[in-house]
Order: structure tokens, then sequence, then C-alpha cells
């Protein structure tokens, strides 16, 4: 299984594009949130809530699929993946800690998940190889990434045709640890995204959103930095 494990990897760093200038990608214009753990709550707690069952289905996550799960975390959202992209899918499980991620790699293997694979990215480039993936998850960490149009920019050659990029975040302000709906969508279209689909969640605070490109990638220096 490692062995998979390091091919895809492999491939993942081979295929990573290269950095834009930072200099050309428009300053944030709201605050960042910090970085917390993903522990928040048990497993079972979530479960109860059935966020992540509701997310997947919205989403349109089918057996076969290729899904990146960025900002990973502890894998609540990687194992659940797992078996329903089965055999003939594949995840890739993704975060900027290195902790995290040797934590994350030793679960996948206790578990056994063959189809699973895990990449350190960088905090506004997740790394991941191009045209690759139908789904690409940002759950509960959209108010952490430091430069979102830089990351959205990279994100959007790593999409296969028809795929989508899931965003899940709480209705409150950055600094309180979510995206409000109108700041995301803005931030979106900025670099050249279309929303698909926006759904609230059971929890009452939460959203679920899905993204699809449309025409061409901006240039970095001309896209607009979005105020609250």
């Amino acid at each position: 299984m490692w062995n998979r494990l390091a091919g895809f990897a492999a491939l993942a760093l081979a295929a990573c594009q290269q950095a834009a200038p930072k200099s050309d990608f428009p300053a944030v214009g709201r605050d960042v949130a910090p970085i917390v753990g993903d522990s928040f709550s048990t497993e079972d707690a979530r479960d109860r809530v059935g966020e992540a069952e509701a997310v997947i289905a919205f989403a349109g996550v089918t057996p076969g699929m290729s899904v990146a799960d960025i900002g990973a975390g502890e894998g609540y959202y990687t194992v659940r993946l797992s078996p329903i992209v089965g055999r003939t899918g594949r995840v890739l499980a993704q975060d900027i800690v290195p902790e995290t991620i040797r934590a994350l790699g030793q679960r996948v293997q206790r578990e056994r998940l063959d189809n699973v694979a895990i990449r350190l990215g960088r905090p506004n480039d997740p790394l991941l190889p191009e045209a690759s993936f139908d789904r690409i998850l940002l759950i509960h960490m959209y108010h952490e990434i430091e430069r979102p149009s830089e990351f959205l920019w990279h994100l959007r050659n790593d999409l296969q045709h028809d795929g989508r990029v899931v965003v899940v975040d709480a209705d409150r302000t950055t600094d309180r640890h979510g995206t409000p709906p109108r700041l995301l969508v803005c931030e979106f279209n900025a670099v050249g995204y279309e929303l698909t689909r926006f759904e609230r969640l059971s929890d009452s605070e939460s959203y679920f959103a899905s993204f699809e490109p449309r025409g061409p990638r901006p240039e970095p220096r001309d896209i607009r930095a979005c105020a609250l």
C-alpha cells in the first residue's frame, strides 16, 4: 500500500504548478483566522449531526471519483470518503501541518485505506496534481487561507472537466472562524468560479457551497480583492 502512496505523492510533486509571483495577487481584504485542529468534537458527535453525510451527498461524490480533502486534519472526512469512492476511486488527504500529516498517515495505514494518499501542501498552494480531481473539498478551513485568490487560482487547474470545489463553513465573520456567504462567492467569482449549489446545513449556522470554473483562468494581476 505504501508504495502506492509514495507513487501518488511523487506524481503530485512532479505535476504541481509553478507558483505565480506572490506580488501579483491582491492583498486579502479580510481577517485570516488562525489554524485550529478538527478535534473540536468527537467523531461520533459529528456523525450524529449528520453533516458529513449531507455534504458528501450534496457534493455528488460517487464510486470511482477522485476527491481531494484539503485541510484534512485528523481525517474525519477522509475516512468517510474512502469507502464511497471505492476501489476504483481515490482520496488525497492534504494538510499544511507536518505533524498532522504524519498522524493522518498512521491512521490511513492502521485503517488500511488503500485508496487514500496523503500530501503536505503550502498555505497558499495545495500542490495538487493538475487535472486530477472530480471534487476538491474545503471543509471548515476556508477562513484560515492567507491569500484566498492565490489558493483558488492554483485549484482551478487541479480540477478535471466538470470538477467542482466544495466549501463548508460557518456563516459568520472570518475572525470568528467562518466566512459570510456573500464574501465567499465574491472571492470565488474574482478567480473565475461560478456558484452551482448552496445549501444550509442542519446546525443552521453552517452552509454548503459548490463552485465550478467558468471561462479562462484570470491573470493574477487582474484579480480584484473583495471587501466585507
